[in-house]
Formats: structure tokens, sequence, C-alpha cells
């Protein structure tokens, strides 16, 4: 159910203060560059505006937030313009989203589907029951990406010698 109405500006303003620092961070996790981003927060925050459904309580918004976000990063990293941009780009400074840079560098590098369940678990502290909502997955498939994504940063985390 979609309302058809803008949203109050202080509802808005007020989601905007409570969510856009955490949607610009999965972004990031996502994209890995500041400008794709910031059109990422930027698009979620168009579509809270102007599309959001009903949303039962802040929690729902926040993950109605995540979900937006996270469909237009996987979207991003599909079109062909991404893929040829990000191939010649540096890995973005891990510093301006985390001060662990080493360990965040790593968890940059994993694949997409393993990055977004280590961030939302261990940046964002939501659990295998609600990721798995969040994503659309099995609680199995979300329990399954994030011990890959672990076992992943465990060998990196061995090989670097942290």
């Amino acid at each position: 159910m979609h309302s058809n109405s803008l949203r109050p500006g202080a509802d808005f303003a007020e989601s905007y203060k409570k969510h856009g620092i955490m949607l610009y961070k999965l972004a990031m996790v996502h994209l890995g560059h500041p400008h794709d981003a910031e059109e990422a927060m930027q698009e979620a925050f168009m579509k809270l505006l102007y599309n959001a459904p009903a949303f039962q309580d802040d929690e729902h918004e926040k993950a109605w937030l995540i979900r937006v976000v996270t469909n237009h990063c996987r979207n991003m990293r599909r079109s062909s313009w991404f893929r040829r941009v990000v191939k010649g780009a540096e890995v973005p400074e891990a510093s301006s989203i985390c001060a662990a840079q080493p360990l965040m560098e790593l968890v940059l590098a994993l694949p997409f589907r393993y990055r977004t369940v280590i961030h939302l678990y261990y940046y964002e502290e939501y659990s295998v029951k609600e990721i798995a909502g969040i994503l659309h997955i099995s609680e199995s498939a979300a329990k399954m990406r994030l011990n890959r994504g672990r076992q992943r940063l465990k060998l990196d985390l061995e090989g670097e010698g942290l």
C-alpha cells in the first residue's frame, strides 16, 4: 500500500537525520565510491519522499530504506557503465567509512553478497532473521552468507598477518 502524497517535511527531515549516515555507509560498502554512495542514498530518500508505504514503526522504515539502497546499489553494479568505470578505479579510502581501516578494506574486497550481510550484522547490528527479511532471502541463506563472509575475512586477515 503506497501513499500518494508527499511525506510531511518534519518527518522527512527526521528520517534523514536518523538514517542518512547509515545509508551512506551501507552504499559505500556496496559501491566503494563517495559519489555513487551519495546517489544511492539520495535515491532512497527520494523514494521515501514520494513512494514510501505506511510504516509500522521506525525499524520498519529503516529496514525499507536499507532494502531500497541495497537494490539501487545492486542495479548500479550491474550497469555496464559502472563495471567499466570501477575496473580502472582504485579501492576507496576506507578511513572515510570506519576507523578500523585494514578490516574495512577487507570487508570492501568481499563479494557483494557477503559484504552486505557482514555490514548489516556487524555494523548495523541486525540479527540473522532481520537480515533475511531486509534482503528477502531465507534465514539459512543469510546464515550461509554470513559464515562464508566470515571465512573469507578470516583467511584474508591471516594472510595480512592481522
